[in-house]
């Protein structure tokens, strides 16, 4: 899938959402040792800055290279460019040797994985038994009536044909996507747990975010337009009807699956 983000990678740099210091507090608390931490799919870096406030160490791993060239540069962060699939030894050889990471994490990308390898590689390469696997994604955002019921028939007629099927496992926020792992301590299940996020935007902000979407690209290559005139009037109106200064409060709701390997 990084084929979709490669095109709007400044894009999705500049108008993704970060995540909020509780998601990681709630994650790290249950991870058994702070000394490694994987970062999956890590794209711009958005959650890799967050772990190398806590993590000894991170790797950050994505397939396109143009996201990592959009991370930020931290001495404790070693990025590495890698291919959609990777074998055992590739990342004993260039990430972590077996039962050496405390932290594996997933953010806004699980659902794009070959599950069943992927978990066996995890597997082999978190400590056990207590090793953390923390998986998560955030749905659509809420601005505030007007807006949002301008948003919620632009996201569910205009751009849901143009959603990789994989997009469904979000909107469904990561209840039913497979999780093969155990409760981390002091929880009975492995979620998913709702945490949230909130930034200011202006509309134009807002737009950016709607291009980076992987849907916007697919229309785009197909000669579709998502934000014609029409509707980026609608959401013009919607957006200055209460008036203000035109920046917004923006929330997004986390979903967090959360569990540790075993034995």
């Amino acid at each position: 899938m990084a084929d979709l983000f490669i095109k709007q990678s400044k894009q999705y740099a500049m108008a993704r959402p970060g995540y909020p210091e509780k998601l990681f507090q709630f994650i790290a608390s249950k991870a058994a040792a702070h000394d490694l931490a994987w970062d999956v799919g890590t794209g711009s870096g958005q959650a890799a800055r967050s772990l190398a406030e806590i993590f000894k160490n991170v790797v950050a791993t994505d397939t396109s290279q143009k996201q990592l060239d959009c991370a930020p540069k931290l001495p404790n962060v070693r990025y590495e460019h890698t291919p959609p699939v990777l074998t055992i030894p590739e990342i004993e050889q260039k990430l972590a040797p077996k039962s050496s990471v405390d932290l594996v994490t997933i953010a806004q990308a699980l659902h794009w994985f070959d599950l069943p390898s992927f978990y066996e590689q995890m597997k082999w390469v978190l400590k056990k038994p207590n090793g953390v696997i923390a998986a998560w994604c955030y749905t659509v955002p809420r601005v505030n009536n007007n807006v949002d019921t301008v948003f919620d028939r632009f996201y569910s007629i205009d751009v849901e044909p143009y959603w990789d099927r994989a997009r469904k496992l979000v909107d469904k926020k990561y209840s039913t996507i497979d999780f093969p792992f155990e409760p981390v301590s002091g929880e009975d299940n492995t979620g998913p747990f709702e945490f949230a996020t909130e930034r200011s935007m202006g509309l134009d902000d807002f737009f950016t975010y709607i291009r980076s979407w992987s849907a916007y690209q697919t229309a785009k290559e197909k000669g579709v337009e998502l934000l014609s005139d029409e509707v980026m009037e609608a959401f013009k109106q919607a957006w200055n009807a209460d008036g203000g200064d035109g920046q917004k409060a923006v929330n997004y709701p986390i979903n967090l699956r959360i569990g540790r390997v075993g034995n």
